[in-house]
């Protein structure tokens, strides 16, 4: 079994979730706020995930 992928789908899915459920929160004014701030939070996160990838 190979777990690289797994947590790479878990983690995935823990972030696609947490957007989901921020944008279902936010008002129209910290939407536009989060499309402008999408590709910073997206390379931050791919660092992290290469991060934690490196450590195992």
């Amino acid at each position: 079994m190979r777990v690289m992928p797994m947590v790479k789908g878990v983690a995935a899915g823990a972030a696609v979730g947490t957007v989901c459920w921020i944008v279902s929160k936010s008002s129209k004014r910290q939407r536009s706020n989060l499309k402008r701030n999408a590709g910073k939070t997206v390379r931050s996160f791919i660092t992290v995930l290469e991060d934690i990838s490196d450590m195992i």
